[in-house]
């Protein structure tokens, strides 16, 4: 851990990649695996462009489950401490899988969000986008489209422009914490081993991998806290 933390703290640029378990530890369902099953549907189906096109009303019912278990969602200690690090230009920035916009809403700026963003509604047909009362009601653009989350279903391509900044980002990078993810959704799962440098790996279920430096099998909110209080002595 102190090699970890040493590694951290003497980095010139340091990136965060982070996946769902960042945002479980924000009590948000972690829908991947089969304990992630909804109403007996494996929810990858789900967040698809087949059951967009081919059964859009259980498509709205599980993206409008999603957006209601935000509402009551908020950044947990660890998206602040990530926050406080880029203002003091420690990190300097976050990519991230996850679609809730938490990262932002602790206060990171920079926040590449390869997935999209699950708050975004836009029309299906004219691309005009509408307040996400209006998909949770069931209704319909003006044009008479039908309304979805700007989120990247499988099926569809990562955002260019994001995937274009991340790998910008990385190309600098000197150490990346890989936060919460378990690495395999590409093609974002690739992105952390793009290019040469250190990566700490910190997840309950963080495995070992010969490319990864560091392996830390704890909660990404404690291993932040640790982290600071360890930054702090050592200051």
């Amino acid at each position: 851990m102190k090699k970890c933390l040493d590694a951290v703290r003497s980095s010139s640029y340091l990136v965060a990649f982070s996946g769902a378990g960042m945002d479980t530890e924000s009590h948000l369902p972690d829908f991947r695996g089969p304990e992630g099953l909804w109403k007996n549907h494996d929810p990858r189906t789900l967040a698809s462009t087949r059951a967009l096109y081919d059964n859009y009303s259980l498509f709205h019912e599980f993206y409008s489950y999603r957006i209601q278990c935000l509402k009551g969602a908020r950044p947990h200690r660890g998206h602040e401490i990530l926050a406080d690090w880029e203002r003091r230009g420690l990190l300097k920035a976050i990519i991230t899988q996850n679609v809730s916009g938490l990262h932002r809403e602790a206060g990171s700026a920079n926040v590449i969000e390869l997935h999209g963003n699950i708050r975004r509604i836009f029309c299906l047909e004219c691309a005009r986008e509408h307040h996400e009362d209006v998909f949770l009601d069931g209704g319909r653009c003006q044009c008479g489209g039908l309304l979805r989350p700007g989120v990247t279903l499988f099926g569809e391509s990562l955002p260019s422009e994001a995937f274009y900044r991340a790998d910008e980002e990385l190309s600098k990078a000197d150490m990346v914490l890989i936060l919460g993810t378990s690495l395999e959704v590409y093609p974002a799962a690739q992105l952390p081993f793009m290019y040469p440098m250190k990566r700490a790996y910190v997840d309950l279920q963080a495995y070992a991998d010969e490319r990864i430096d560091f392996v830390i099998r704890q909660r990404i909110g404690a291993f932040l806290e640790r982290a600071l209080r360890y930054f702090e002595e050592e200051s």
